[in-house]
């Protein structure tokens, strides 16, 4: 086993740097980051029987349940500044002095600590062509230290270990995915039940193995799933509820600009929370300016907390409390909260209940002709709508207003609108804005609307809309072309299908080495005649010679086989879209 070559360290030091001497006393470093795939059980790659790892010092991985994040191999005296935690440390032991050399005990004492200070997962050392066996100095201090050393055979390559991580992280993020699918059904499921919020809030909890609770406007649960946690962690997660949900809960307030948020009051028992901002006193800082999710650990009880403020749903929240935090959990946390939205948000009447119904439905896979029925419309007309070019009215026309106007039924537009409107803020690369895409019932016919040149598709069922969609869009190439506000979708058979921009412009390429004049007349007369030599001599007025001499010479120029039907049917087309023919 060859030892990497490490990178010289920066000229100027980094904070970690700062202290990078074995000398030092580091401070305790931040908690690692951790990868977007599961991190793997030390205990994982010890029954890894190809790898032949033994554990010879250190706190038991089946105890601490110890777990790696990634692989680094290092033959640094001091590892630390090139440590970002959870690392499953390897070396050779390049840099380890002989047992008999001055110092020896003192300097593998101070590594051991250093690996420790940066919050590395485990020490492995590998035996051969350094060392024969592990230094005891080196299994004395990480002993000490509480630092897990794994002894490498010689037949153990590091890149064999770093292999083996790898893949112990896939098939753990496969299962993870698996995990997450399977409790995404279960979630839609409970919230199609009779009573969906109980329902939901149990599913939750079970899933997560931990606490699912509603939170009122007042910042008290008023229902709740699964095994209450401790008072310190209950009275942390109702003040988090109060960061993410601020307006609800009077007294919780976030400051400004700190770059850390954490629950109001309780600094040394809640950590980092995925909120711009840090709690603070009542009175001392600035209420967050909308509700955001926000996730915290109660460093005391050691129970994970986090809450979700319920958009639309007038100071409701989600709060959740679990023993330990697997890594889709947050997505299952933020799924429920979506579903507590729409089955919480005040209603406007059976539609909008209709509307909701539906869309739980489509969660559970249901057919989009399925739910249509509930949107009280068997048919619909789908609208594309651009705004339009060189038009500089002020305000600029928006997608809700345009949703409004035309009467539409659902809104996917970010806002509660009333009307259906799906817009995309990103562009074309032309720097042409996307299309907003409408759906209106069938029996409401769409006018045009200042501001916007649209294109409407036939009438079709729930089970056609991708169809009507592709026509709506093709209508509004076709509007845009010739400059009109509204085109509504024909059936005009093959030609219908080609925006008539694309289409001339084809036909001018295609036909261009005719250049026109007799030749193009003659293969335009011929194509309609079925290739008659006499009948297309007699309808131009000259020999039969004479058309088999241009047309041979049409072939020619365009190198075409004009025996081929898929030929003279492109030919045929560009021929009636050229001027002056036909």
């Amino acid at each position: 086993m060859v030892p990497n070559p490490e990178p010289a360290p920066p000229p100027s030091p980094t904070p970690r740097d700062a202290s990078a001497t074995p000398s030092a006393t580091p401070a305790p470093p931040p908690p690692p980051a951790a990868p977007p795939t599961p991190p793997v059980p030390l205990t994982a790659l010890l029954a890894h029987e190809e790898l032949g790892l033994r554990q010879i010092a250190g706190p038991d991985a089946a105890r601490t349940g110890a777990v790696v994040h990634w692989v680094h191999t290092s033959e640094m005296a001091d590892p630390y500044p090139y440590l970002l935690g959870g690392e499953l440390l390897l070396t050779a032991g390049v840099h380890v002095p002989a047992a008999d050399a001055d110092g020896a005990a003192d300097r593998l004492d101070a590594y051991a600590a250093r690996i420790v200070a940066a919050g590395g997962a485990a020490l492995g050392f590998g035996v051969a062509p350094v060392h024969d066996t592990v230094p005891q100095a080196l299994v004395e201090a990480c002993e000490r230290h509480g630092l897990p050393l794994l002894e490498v055979p010689p037949r153990t390559t590091f890149s064999g270990i770093a292999r083996a991580v790898w893949q112990l992280m896939a098939e753990a993020r496969h299962a993870e995915l698996r995990r997450v699918a399977q409790a995404q059904q279960g979630l839609a499921a409970a919230a199609s039940r009779p009573d969906p919020v109980p329902a939901l809030l149990r599913q939750l909890a079970a899933r997560l193995g931990g606490y699912a609770a509603l939170y009122g406007p007042d910042g008290t649960p008023t229902q709740a799933a699964g095994t209450s946690p401790e008072a310190a962690a209950g009275v942390a997660l109702g003040r988090l509820v109060g960061v993410v949900n601020p307006g609800a809960v009077p007294g919780a307030v976030v400051g400004a600009g700190q770059g850390q948020a954490g629950v109001a009051g309780q600094p040394g028992h809640v950590g980092q929370a995925g909120q711009t901002g840090q709690a603070g006193q009542a009175g001392q800082a600035e209420r967050a300016p909308r509700p955001a999710p926000a996730s915290a650990t109660d460093t005391v009880t050691g129970t994970h907390l986090a809450a979700y403020a319920l958009a639309g749903a007038h100071g409701l929240a989600l709060g959740v409390a679990t023993r330990q935090r697997e890594p889709g959990d947050h997505t299952l946390a933020g799924v429920a909260a979506v579903l507590l939205s729409l089955l919480t948000a005040p209603h406007q009447g059976a539609a909008e209940s209709a509307r909701s119904a539906a869309l739980v439905g489509l969660l559970l896979g249901a057919e989009p002709e399925d739910v249509a029925p509930l949107l009280g419309a068997g048919s619909w007309t789908v609208v594309h709508a651009r705004v339009r070019r060189g038009d500089h009215e002020r305000p600029p026309p928006t997608p809700a207003s345009l949703a409004a106007a035309l009467g539409s039924t659902l809104a996917d537009d970010g806002r509660r609108a009333e009307g259906y409107a799906e817009t995309r803020a990103d562009a074309a690369a032309d720097g042409t804005p996307h299309p907003v895409r409408l759906l209106l019932p069938a029996d409401r016919e769409p006018a045009p609307q200042s501001g916007w040149t649209l294109g409407v598709s036939a009438p079709a069922g729930a089970g056609a809309l991708p169809a009507a969609d592709a026509q709506a869009a093709r209508a509004l190439r076709r509007a845009e072309a010739t400059r009109v506000p509204l085109v509504r979708h024909r059936e005009t058979g093959l030609a219908g299908l080609v925006a008539p921009a694309e289409a001339d412009a084809h036909a001018r390429a295609l036909l261009a080495p005719l250049g026109g004049g007799p030749l193009a007349e003659t293969l335009r007369t011929w194509l309609s005649l079925h290739g008659s030599w006499d009948r297309t001599a007699a309808a131009l007025a000259v020999h039969r010679n004479t058309v088999r001499q241009r047309i041979t010479r049409c072939a020619a120029l365009l190198d075409a086989d004009l025996d081929d039907p898929d030929v003279r049917m492109e030919l045929w087309f560009a021929l009636g879209r050229t001027d002056g023919v036909g």
